[in-house]
């Protein structure tokens, strides 16, 4: 009978972000002798987010821009817990779940992503779709598309200008118009201009595009409270909606900030070019919930 190697190291992943795919899946092909891998992760599918935009669009399922996470943990040979972190101890060396008692870790690293920040906003939390976490998004947007057909006149909002609101709105656009042809409007507003992170040629485009598609384009209009079926601008303009997709800035999950770990103005955690915290060598963060600090270094 085989035996197993005994525990050296426990390495606890949290969160199904695509870089911890991607150990998991080196463990499964290449496992360590004595280190123990958990994932703690909330849902047991992750998305691939840049295939959002094609699965509102119609071109994907949800199925198909979805990882199976337990089917990948089992390859890995890994422990899977399903729940959300919600805060550590590093003093103890453990994770907080909301759920789960707390777990030990060795060696921790943190790949959870960011979601728009819809708690700017008053309203927005309650009458808006944020578009992360996805599989909420995907709820809500598949109810729409099921009665989109039986409304006389749907009036979609999506809220941000960057690049995130620019691709769902002419996602949404083109699969709306499939069900509901000239009965869909799209507004797209933005509190300062279209794609301000790209230059004037981008820009321009887009501009055309929009017009050529019949999507309303609002910049300048900043949106200061959401009500049932409004947006509220900052100069009392009222846009009216029957959906509004919330696309604003990303923000950290909260409870980082009470880690005592470095972050940045935004709330994301500092990295160094190792992808380690800065300010602890045991702690590992990956995705849109860490920033690289250049130059940074880490103490001993």
């Amino acid at each position: 009978m085989q035996q197993r190697a005994a525990i050296a190291q426990d390495l606890v992943l949290v969160g199904g972000g695509h870089a911890h795919v991607h150990v998991l899946k080196s463990f499964g092909m290449q496992p360590v002798p004595g280190v123990r891998v958990t994932l703690v992760a909330r849902d047991v599918e992750t998305p691939y987010s840049g295939m959002l935009p094609g699965y509102v669009a119609g071109h994907y399922t949800f199925e198909e821009c979805h990882i199976d996470l337990g089917r990948l943990v089992r390859f890995a040979g890994a422990r899977l817990i399903r729940d959300e972190a919600i805060g550590l101890d590093r003093n103890g060396h453990s994770v907080l779940c909301r759920a789960h008692p707390p777990i030990r870790w060795d060696l921790l690293s943190i790949d959870i992503g960011s979601a728009p920040r819809t708690n700017d906003v008053p309203g927005a939390a309650a009458h808006a779709i944020a578009v992360k976490p996805i599989a909420r998004f995907a709820a809500r947007w598949e109810a729409l598309l099921a009665r989109a057909a039986d409304m006389p006149r749907l009036r979609l909002a999506v809220v941000g200008g960057g690049a995130g609101g620019v691709e769902l709105a002419l996602s949404a656009q083109h699969r709306l118009a499939g069900l509901c042809g000239d009965a869909v409007e799209i507004t797209l507003v933005t509190g300062g201009g279209l794609l301000p992170s790209h230059n004037w040629r981008v820009r321009r485009r887009f501009e055309q595009i929009f017009a050529e598609r019949g999507i309303a384009l609002l910049p300048d209009h900043e949106i200061v409270r959401v009500e049932r079926g409004s947006l509220i601008c900052a100069d009392a303009k009222r846009i009216t909606f029957d959906e509004a997709l919330w696309v604003t800035e990303a923000g950290a999950a909260a409870w980082l900030a009470e880690t005592g770990l470095p972050l940045t103005a935004g709330g994301f955690i500092a990295i160094d070019e190792t992808l380690r915290s800065t300010g602890d060598p045991r702690i590992f963060a990956a995705g849109d919930v860490a920033t690289m600090i250049a130059g940074a270094t880490i103490p001993n």
